[in-house]
C-alpha cells in the first residue's frame, strides 16, 4: 500500500482515529478501541476496522467501524469522494438494499490527514475472487446455491429500489429515452484517461470513437452501482451482508451493472458470472424479480465501454505510479494490462 496523505506518521493514526471517535461520542466513558488494522484491500481508500467499547449512562456499548480515508493519491482521481459516497450511504440505509450504516463524514484533513468517513463495520468476508482460495470459495458456495440467489437478489433490490424517494437524484438523472446516460459516462472515463498522462492508443481512441457513435438510449432508469461482482460484496453465512464500494454509483441503465455481472473481466477460468453464478439462472432469476427482460445489444455496448474504462483505470494506476505520487507496487503492474484489455476490445470490434 502507498504511505497516503499521512506518509510516515500512520503510526500515529490509531491515536487520532481514538481521539475523532470520542469527540463523537459524547458522555462516552472509558472508551476502548480494539483490533485495528489497515487491510490491504480495494485500490482508492485506505480502509481501517476496529471495534469500539465504552460506558454511558450507566450502559456499556459496543460498535464495529470501518473507517476510509482519502491517500491524496486516488485511482479514479477526482471521480471518488467520500462527501458523495457518505450521502449515499445515508441515502440507502432506509432501504431494504443491506448497506453499511453511516455514521460520520469528516472533511477537515488537519483532524486525520485528509477527509475520511467512518461507518458499521458489518459482520461478514469478502473473498478475493482472483485468488485460488477465492474462487475455491465460491465454487462451493455455488454448489451449496444459497449464495449465488443472493447475489443475484441484491443486485435485483438494487435495481428495483425508488432512488427518487431516497433522495439520490443528486446523483444527476439523465434525460429517459436518451443517450445521454452511455454518452456521459464515456466522456467520464475520457476525462480520467487525459488526466492519466499516458500517450494516445490507437485502439482506444477508435474504441471511444466508436462508444461515441453507437451509444444506446436508455429508456429506464435505476441506481446503477458500477462495479457489482464479487470482491465488492460482503458474505455472511451464504448470503450478501453487505453492498460495498460505492464510488462509481449513478442513476442510469441497468444493463450497465448486468454487462459487468456478465463480463469474463470479472471471472477467471469459470463459467459461472463472478465466479458464482450460472448464467441462466441468473438471467430466470433476475428477469423474474425486476420484470426487466436483459437486452443483450445493450449489454454488449457496455462490455465495450468497461473496456475502455478498464483502461481508463490501469493507465490512471501506473500513471501515479509513474508520477511518483504512488509507491504501491500494483499500481506499477497495472501498466500490463492496458494492452491486454485493448486487445480484447480490438476483436470485439472486430479486427
Amino acid at each position: 500500500m502507498s504511505p497516503g496523505p499521512a506518509a510516515g506518521a500512520n503510526d500515529d493514526v490509531p491515536s487520532r482515529i481514538r481521539s475523532y471517535i470520542e469527540s463523537r461520542l459524547p458522555g462516552a466513558r472509558a472508551l476502548e478501541l480494539a483490533d485495528m488494522q489497515q487491510i490491504a484491500v480495494g485500490w482508492s481508500h485506505e480502509t481501517w476496522l476496529f471495534d469500539a467499547r465504552w460506558s454511558a449512562a450507566g450502559e456499556q456499548h459496543a460498535q464495529g467501524f470501518c473507517l476510509r480515508r482519502d491517500p491524496g493519491n486516488a485511482l479514479l482521481r477526482h471521480l471518488s469522494d467520500l462527501g458523495d459516497q457518505f450521502r449515499v450511504l445515508q441515502c440507502l440505509e432506509a432501504t431494504t438494499l443491506p448497506t453499511p450504516k453511516p455514521f460520520w463524514y469528516e472533511a477537515d484533513p488537519a483532524v486525520l490527514g485528509a477527509p475520511f468517513i467512518v461507518m458499521e463495520k458489518v459482520p461478514g468476508s469478502c473473498p478475493n475472487p482472483w485468488g485460488r482460495e477465492g474462487r475455491h470459495y465460491y465454487q462451493a458456495a455455488a454448489d451449496r446455491g444459497a449464495l449465488p440467489d443472493s447475489f443475484t437478489d441484491a443486485l435485483t433490490t438494487l435495481h428495483t429500489l425508488d432512488w427518487k424517494a431516497a433522495g439520490l437524484e443528486f446523483l444527476g438523472v439523465p434525460t429517459a429515452g436518451s443517450t445521454e446516460f452511455a454518452l456521459g459516462e464515456v466522456r467520464k472515463w475520457r476525462a480520467l484517461i487525459d488526466a492519466s498522462g499516458h500517450a494516445p492508443e490507437p485502439v482506444l481512441t477508435d474504441l471511444i470513437c466508436w462508444l461515441e457513435s453507437n451509444a444506446p438510449k436508455t429508456e429506464r432508469l435505476t441506481l446503477v452501482h458500477g462495479a457489482y461482482r464479487t470482491g465488492n460484496l460482503l458474505i455472511e453465512d451464504d448470503r450478501i451482508s453487505a453492498v460495498l464500494d460505492w464510488e462509481l454509483q449513478v442513476i442510469g441503465d441497468p444493463m450497465y451493472d448486468v454487462a459487468y455481472v456478465l463480463s469474463d473481466l470479472n471471472r477467471e477460468g469459470s463459467d459461472l458470472l463472478s465466479n458464482l453464478v450460472p448464467r441462466e439462472a441468473f438471467y430466470r432469476r433476475y428477469e423474474a424479480a425486476t420484470g426487466f427482460e436483459i437486452d443483450e445489444q445493450a449489454c454488449g455496448y457496455y462490455a465495450l465501454l468497461y473496456a475502455m474504462r478498464s483502461a481508463a483505470f490501469w493507465m490512471s494506476a501506473s500513471g501515479l505510479y509513474a508520477e511518483g505520487r504512488s509507491n504501491d507496487v500494483r499500481l506499477a503492474r497495472t501498466a500490463w494490462s492496458v494492452p491486454v484489455v485493448l486487445e480484447r476490445a480490438a476483436r470485439d470490434l472486430g479486427y
